[in-house]
C-alpha cells in the first residue's frame, strides 16, 4: 500500500478543518440571534475573505452575496433588534409563521425508525411530524439517538443552549466535529440519514415564512452547501 506523503497529509487536514469551519459558521446562524460581535466578526478582513471563498462556488455565491449584503446593513441596535425578532418568531415562538428546526418535527418513527421525509461551536463542545406543531416528538428519538452520539464522542450541547439534540444547529456542529475526526462514508451516512432528510422541507418552510429573507438565504445556503458537500464526500 502506497504511502500518503505529507504534503498531502497537510493539504487532507487543511480541506477537512475548512469545511468544519463552514458547519460550525452555518449553525452558529441556526443557534442563536445575530449578535453585534458576529456581524463585526464577519464583517472583519478575515470574515469577509470566507465569505468571498465560499461565493467561488456558482451555486453558493447568490445566497453568500445576499448574506453578506444584510450582514453589512446591520450597523445599528434597531436592526439587529428586527433580525433578533425574525429569529424568535421563526425558531423560537410556537406559532403560525414558526419553522421547526428539530429533526424529530418532519421524521416518522412509525415506519420501523427509518425516515420517510423530513444535528457549532455555538451550540455543542467537547467534554473529558410532519406537523412543526407535533409536540410529541420533541426530546424525542432522534434527540436522545443525537445525545448518543455526542457522549460517545465526548461532547456536549452547551448549557446555555435549551435546546433538544436534534436541534439543526446541534446536527450542524455535529457534523463539523465528524468532519475532522471520521472517513467521507461515516460522514456521508450520517448528513444523509440526519439532515439531508428533512432540510429541502425545513428550507422550504423558512423561504414561506422569513419576510425578513436573512434567514432565507441562510437556510438556502444550508441546502446548497450540503449537496456540494454530499458531492464532494462522494467523489472522495
Amino acid at each position: 500500500m502506497s504511502h500518503v506523503s505529507q504534503e498531502t497529509a497537510q493539504e487532507i487536514s487543511e480541506e477537512r478543518e475548512a469545511r468544519a469551519i463552514v458547519y460550525n459558521f452555518l449553525s452558529s446562524l441556526f443557534a442563536k440571534e445575530v449578535t453585534s460581535d458576529l456581524v463585526a466578526q464577519l464583517t472583519s478582513a478575515q470574515g469577509q475573505s470566507f465569505l468571498k471563498s465560499l461565493a467561488l462556488d456558482p451555486s453558493l455565491s447568490a445566497s453568500v452575496n445576499e448574506i453578506n449584503t444584510k450582514l453589512v446593513k446591520l450597523n445599528s441596535k434597531e436592526s439587529l433588534l428586527e433580525l433578533a425578532a425574525d429569529f424568535c418568531g421563526l425558531f423560537l415562538v410556537d406559532g403560525r409563521t414558526s419553522v421547526s428546526p428539530y429533526a424529530g418535527q418532519y421524521l416518522s418513527v412509525e415506519q420501523g425508525g427509518e425516515p420517510s421525509e423530513k444535528l457549532s461551536n455555538a451550540a455543542i463542545n467537547e467534554s473529558g411530524s410532519k406537523s412543526k406543531n407535533n409536540k410529541a416528538q420533541l426530546f424525542g428519538e432522534l434527540h436522545q439517538q443525537m445525545t448518543e452520539f455526542l457522549t460517545d464522542n465526548k461532547l456536549q450541547i452547551h448549557s446555555d443552549f435549551p435546546e433538544p439534540g436534534d436541534h439543526i444547529a446541534v446536527i450542524l456542529a455535529y457534523i463539523a466535529h465528524l468532519c475532522v475526526t471520521s472517513g467521507s462514508e461515516q460522514q456521508l451516512n450520517f448528513i444523509n440519514s440526519y439532515l439531508m432528510t428533512w432540510l429541502s422541507d425545513f428550507t422550504q418552510q423558512v423561504n414561506k415564512h422569513d419576510h425578513g429573507l436573512f434567514y432565507c438565504f441562510v437556510a438556502d445556503l444550508t441546502l446548497e452547501w450540503l449537496k456540494v458537500d454530499t458531492e464532494f464526500l462522494l467523489s472522495d
